[in-house]
């Protein structure tokens, strides 16, 4: 489908969300078609069949899919932390009243299934059962000789191997990644704040790449618009810089790595978010309600939003149907949106 540049006098309300007259997209059967190449998406309006007056959210953070294909859904709304719909948008169940700073979800395990949540107002992070209850809880990580103060470790994101190894990434804190081993005990810890490519600048997320061998980390540097692969010893191997995007975490589904970005660098141009997917050559193929990708001299030209459907969009989730799930922070306390593929 070629592109066309669709400019009309007033501008459209689409989903009820105001977009602008100079934007850029391609229509299908009358409805607009986000990102481009072969990762193209149409919205699914009204996905959610929930009412935000008995189901609120306050910031949805962050998203996974368990392995019975419901869609897991972590808010840090203490009437609801945990959420759980089908594929649809049917509320299954809820739970969760402890986590006022619920930021951080992720997924473990294959025949049973457990969730690692961070609390970045509890300076906490825990390992659930899918079902709700508590395992296990590390506060800060005294052992590691890098802090003294509690208040200092911020956790925003984990990854864990398949063998059970825990990586978390103090993401607002003091910019550390802490290797656990399998029974929960300190083996490493990297990063931190510098000047050098070893060191992070918000590391908010986290993420272990088997599409290389052997596997590696991918790690956030948002204030610095990139991703950083280190090994997973922790040693800095390459930075996959993205001008113009101050990425969350990365998700990696097949070839693909996808990530929201909840704004563009300047911190004052809010509400100024969209989703950016590379491919396993660290080459960016598809923007949703951003600019294309640009460029110039083996570099990337930076990146802005186009559209205005996003405001802060703060994670993706891609389902087992290769459907795309976006998840707001500061957003007006709206449900995650859905899109599917076009084909």
């Amino acid at each position: 489908m070629k592109r066309k540049e669709f400019i009309q006098n007033s501008s459209l309300l689409i989903a009820g969300t105001l977009i602008a007259k100079d934007s850029l997209f391609d229509i299908s059967d009358g409805e607009i078609v986000y990102g481009q190449n072969e990762k193209r998406y149409k919205l699914v309006n009204d996905w959610v069949k929930a009412d935000a007056a008995t189901l609120p959210v306050k910031d949805c953070h962050e998203m996974v899919q368990d392995a019975k294909g419901r869609i897991v859904l972590l808010t840090n709304e203490t009437k609801n932390n945990v959420i759980f719909f089908n594929k649809k948008g049917k509320l299954l169940s809820t739970w969760g009243h402890d986590f006022p700073g619920g930021h951080g979800l992720t997924i473990w395990g294959d025949k049973e299934q457990f969730l690692f949540i961070t609390d970045t107002d509890k300076n906490e992070f825990y390992k659930a059962t899918i079902d709700g209850k508590i395992l296990q809880t590390w506060k800060y990580p005294v052992d590691s000789g890098k802090y003294v103060d509690p208040k200092r470790f911020i956790p925003t994101e984990t990854t864990i191997t398949k063998d059970g190894e825990i990586y978390v990434a103090d993401g607002y804190g003091m910019q550390y990644i802490t290797h656990y081993d399998a029974q929960g005990k300190i083996k490493n810890i990297f990063g931190g704040r510098g000047n050098e490519e070893k060191h992070l600048d918000n590391a908010h997320g986290i993420t272990i790449d088997y599409r290389t061998s052997p596997e590696t980390l991918i790690i956030t540097d948002r204030t610095r618009c990139c991703f950083k692969r280190f090994s997973m010893n922790g040693d800095y191997i390459e930075t996959i810089s993205l001008p113009g995007a101050c990425v969350c975490r990365p998700v990696i589904k097949g070839d693909h790595l996808y990530a929201a970005v909840l704004r563009s660098p300047d911190l004052n141009n809010v509400d100024s978010g969209f989703v950016i997917i590379l491919n396993k050559e660290n080459k960016v193929v598809s923007v949703l309600c951003g600019s294309e990708a640009a460029y110039e001299n083996g570099k990337l030209k930076p990146f802005h939003q186009t559209e205005k459907l996003f405001k802060h969009p703060h994670d993706v989730l891609v389902d087992d149907e290769e459907n795309l799930y976006v998840c707001q922070w500061s957003s007006g306390k709206v449900y995650p949106y859905k899109f599917k593929p076009v084909k």
